[in-house]
């Protein structure tokens, strides 16, 4: 289904004639079934919290990267944006406590290896996401403006881990991780959907019963200095 979606042929690469072909996603079957997967449910409990998140059907929007000799033109170092403002109609936004996104996901379609274009990811990387968002307050900030954040440079010297694996693997990544895509350099076009886990409630840094997940574990981490401003350690208003 995907393979049609592209408009290319699988068994003829003169077709492949773009780097990048981007596919919405789809809420069809198999993809429902893979959306809706016990084994993926008990993860999105364990890393965002039971009843915290919203059940989809919907698997996708799905990258599809093609071995070409040109760049795909996104492979920049980036964090993911996840909502609009009222009236908005540019890039989306993203703010200290990652409203609107729980996780994002990687998932592999095809094996992955380390020349067919691995997504890749600064290890560590959303620890420092959310002292650098603190500054724009609830109301976020642009993702196209990471340049101006500092959280590159905070994360420069990273380790880099890359997306590869089996078909039918999948990564749970934290809403911060900052990553990048790559140039395919193999002979297999990789598929892979990036759908969100979307949060049934907003993410929260000071509980009272201190119930927190491990995403919200996270941005509490990367908070921290300003988690000790008050003595009673929960997070001052940030600017407006």
């Amino acid at each position: 289904m995907l393979w049609r979606d592209t408009g290319c042929d699988p068994d003829d690469p003169a077709t492949w004639t773009r780097p990048l072909v981007r596919l919405p996603g789809h809420d069809i079957e198999p993809f429902r079934t893979i959306a809706r997967m016990p084994l993926l449910e008990q993860a999105f409990d364990r890393l965002v919290g039971p009843g915290r998140w919203i059940p989809d059907s919907r698997l996708g929007p799905v990258p599809v990267r093609f071995p070409h000799p040109d760049p795909p033109h996104d492979d920049y170092w980036h964090f993911e944006g996840s909502y609009l403002p009222g009236g908005w109609k540019g890039h989306s936004f993203t703010n200290y406590r990652s409203r609107a996104r729980g996780l994002f996901l990687f998932v592999l379609f095809t094996d992955v290896t380390d020349v067919d274009a691995p997504t890749r990811m600064r290890v560590g990387s959303h620890r420092a996401v959310p002292a650098c968002l603190y500054r724009y307050g609830e109301a976020g900030i642009d993702a196209t403006r990471i340049g101006e954040t500092g959280v590159l440079e905070a994360t420069a010297a990273a380790p880099i881990a890359y997306a590869t694996g089996r078909a039918g693997d999948i990564y749970l990544c934290h809403p911060f991780l900052i990553h990048a895509a790559q140039r395919h350099r193999g002979t297999t076009p990789r598929f892979m959907a990036t759908p969100t886990l979307k949060p049934a409630v907003p993410l929260e840094i000071d509980r009272p019963d201190g119930a927190y997940s491990p995403v919200e574990i996270a941005i509490r981490m990367g908070l921290r200095e300003h988690l000790e401003v008050r003595a009673d350690s929960t997070v001052p208003p940030p600017p407006a």
